[in-house]
């Protein structure tokens, strides 16, 4: 994928993007890239038939916005096989053990520290970026 002059150009599409206000965009360049890698295996796998929908899992601690990622896959998808489908997102919470006290505690954001103070924790859950199904015809 390559950007130039307001085109984004990949295997599947050739967009056209100077209608978006780049400031606006700017923030979410790292959701673009997720959200196309995720529009390239769905058409790869997809094969060529129609796909009308696609469910990713996106952990909460996984540092991708979930409306940013929605509004880049209508921008990634365009043309494409997977144009006018549906993103369904899964979001799981995050969730961490301590080595420390042995306690399991929800994690809300990167800085992982259990309420006995220890730092020494394992994160369980919330890091997955995965791709859980999709639906064509």
């Amino acid at each position: 994928m390559t950007a130039r002059r307001g085109r984004l150009r990949c295997a599947f599409a050739d967009l056209d993007l100077s209608w978006i206000d780049p400031a606006r965009i700017g923030a979410h360049v790292h959701e673009l890239s997720i959200t196309q890698s995720v529009v390239d295996a769905v058409c790869e796998h997809a094969a060529g038939r129609r796909v009308h929908s696609v469910r990713v899992e996106i952990g909460a601690l996984c540092a991708v916005v979930p409306d940013a990622m929605r509004f880049c896959f209508d921008l990634a998808a365009a043309g494409t096989v997977a144009d006018g489908a549906r993103l369904d997102l899964d979001i799981p919470p995050g969730w961490a053990h301590c080595r420390g006290c042995g306690a399991r505690f929800a994690v809300t954001d990167p800085i992982l520290l259990c309420r006995c103070g220890s730092a020494d924790v394992e994160v369980l859950t919330g890091r997955e970026l995965r791709i859980l199904s999709m639906e064509v015809s």
